[in-house]
């Protein structure tokens, strides 16, 4: 199974895709500057204090107040606090070596008891905003890293329960209780099954030099200001996913190569061949098949290879998956046989489309109805399998009597959603447009402009495939009489982000050509 990224940049930030065997998995657009990221820490003022939801509502510099409940305050928010306090009268600076933690909070209390109006205390993202909700906050801080999750203010030690083999357990158990530094606790991550002693001793490193560096800033921040920033999109999805299966990374943006190649030659570096400058004169999405491959699968109706289709609506409680035969009841011998047949491929494509769109929520998925009940088993079992490959937290449920199934996903961050219902470039979504085949002679006129007045070199035209085929198709085709008219070759390429009667002249250098009078 080979896995490939796929980073485009763009002017607002960069678009990143994951392929799986050329398949699109995740995808994930990045704004330049966006804030309040899962993994932010910032400096909060409590806003207000309500006792009745047993939480509060901080200020971090968003429009709405983000949410704070006492169990995400953490057993030993005692311990940030007095250090918050301390750090803040500059009596002590971000070393825990010799601070006395606090004894642990009781999980059973009120908020009233913690937390005060006009209060300030570091708080980290854990949800971003998502619709008309502020971010949502925890107290129990934590750094991210490649092999390992650092937490202050702790002293346990944890290993994922995704690594079985008590050997293994143990061996890292007993490397990170002899390196972590006094008063930080640490979660080995799944990544570190096998590390060698040297990668994880610098993953603790990096990890404490970031906290201390982040919580420097800690005496003199102003409030909302920003102590810690987690890694950016880019770097994070390396971090997180990067393993041996990786085959290749390809870039579009020379900065963005250059800090992608830096950031795992830090964590991997006998990976960091595999990061890949891509300069082809088609865009890198178009290269790789991935403009068309988001364009089919982010609409309401997803077709099935077998000639099943499923339609995807949202709700602001829920989201609705319906699974439907299409054409495919035409080719099995009996409902039963074509029922399954068709679930077994939704459950697949379903659990695809949740990781796709970063679905959260709940999620209800309407299946054919199966009378067997071994293939109901079998529907679950498939969907919980192909829901293990997730690293959002998730619960299936069986299918009820009524074939429905119920799916909760973890939503940290808004919902992924691409406009794939195109209004018409030349009526604007009026229904009425003037006849399409002018723009055939529009394109000449203005070939004719850019060769014969603008005197332009190496030109290259770039419209949509319909397009691309009438000008190119045939012996002496439209594209050959131009250059038998003007002694010069006008090269073509494919853009299936362009409507149909839509089309750009770009320069050697890839740039949109303007048109002088």
């Amino acid at each position: 199974m080979s896995n490939e990224l796929i980073i485009s940049s763009t002017q607002d930030g960069c678009r990143i895709a994951l392929l799986r065997d050329k398949q699109l998995v995740e995808f994930h657009q990045e704004e330049e500057g966006s804030k309040f990221q899962v993994g932010d820490i910032y400096l909060g003022t409590v806003k207000k204090v309500v006792p009745g939801l047993n939480a509060a509502f901080i200020d971090v510099g968003y429009d709405k107040d983000a949410f704070l409940h006492y169990l995400d305050l953490g057993p030993q928010f005692s311990s940030l606090n007095k250090f918050t306090k301390l750090t803040r009268g500059k009596k002590i600076f971000g070393k825990l070596e010799k601070f006395t933690l606090e004894p642990d909070i009781d999980k059973h209390g009120k908020i009233g008891q913690q937390l005060a109006k006009g209060q300030v205390l570091p708080v980290q993202i854990v949800k971003e905003p998502i619709s008309t909700k502020g971010p949502r906050l925890s107290c129990e801080l934590s750094l991210a890293g490649r092999y390992l999750v650092l937490v202050p203010f702790s002293k346990a030690v944890n290993v994922s329960k995704k690594i079985t083999s008590n050997e293994e357990r143990k061996r890292l158990l007993r490397l990170i209780q002899s390196i972590k530094p006094e008063n930080f606790g640490v979660i080995v991550r799944t990544v570190a099954e096998g590390a060698e002693v040297a990668d994880l001793d610098r993953d603790l490193r990096n990890l404490v030099k970031t906290w201390e560096d982040g919580i420097t800033r800690l005496p003199d921040a102003q409030p909302n200001d920003k102590l810690i920033g987690e890694l950016n999109k880019t770097s994070s999805l390396l971090r997180d996913l990067l393993n041996e299966s990786f085959d290749n990374i390809h870039i579009d943006d020379k900065k963005m190569y250059d800090e992608a190649r830096a950031y795992i030659r830090n964590i991997s570096p006998e990976q960091e061949k595999i990061v890949k400058f891509y300069n082809g004169r088609a865009k890198i999405f178009e290269h790789y098949g991935v403009e068309k491959q988001i364009k089919s699968a982010f609409g309401q109706t997803v077709s099935l290879k077998g000639g099943g289709y499923l339609i995807i609506e949202h709700t602001e409680a829920l989201h609705v998956i319906d699974v439907n035969s299409g054409n495919k009841s035409n080719r099995e011998e009996n409902q039963e046989t074509t029922a399954l047949s068709v679930n077994i491929e939704a459950a697949k494509e379903i659990a695809r489309q949740l990781r796709l769109r970063d679905m959260g929520g709940i999620i209800v998925v309407d299946f054919i109805d199966m009378r067997s009940q071994d293939n109901k088993k079998l529907i679950y079992k498939i969907m919980r399998e192909e829901m293990d490959g997730d690293k959002a937290k998730s619960t299936v449920l069986p299918l009820s009597k009524f074939g429905l199934m119920q799916i909760t996903r973890e939503r940290v961050r808004p919902q992924v959603n691409i406009i794939t219902k195109e209004v018409c470039p030349t009526c604007n979504g009026t229904g009425k447009i003037t006849a399409s085949i002018l723009v055939s002679d529009l394109i000449e006129k203005t070939i004719d402009h850019l060769l014969v007045k603008q005197n332009e070199k190496n030109l290259v035209l770039a419209v949509h495939p319909y397009l691309h085929a009438f000008f190119t198709k045939g012996l002496i085709s439209t594209r050959v009489k131009w250059f038998m008219k003007y002694k010069r070759w006008v090269n073509m390429e494919t853009d299936t982000s362009l409507g149909v009667t839509e089309f750009k002249f770009l320069n050697k250098e890839g740039e949109e050509i303007q048109l002088t009078a």
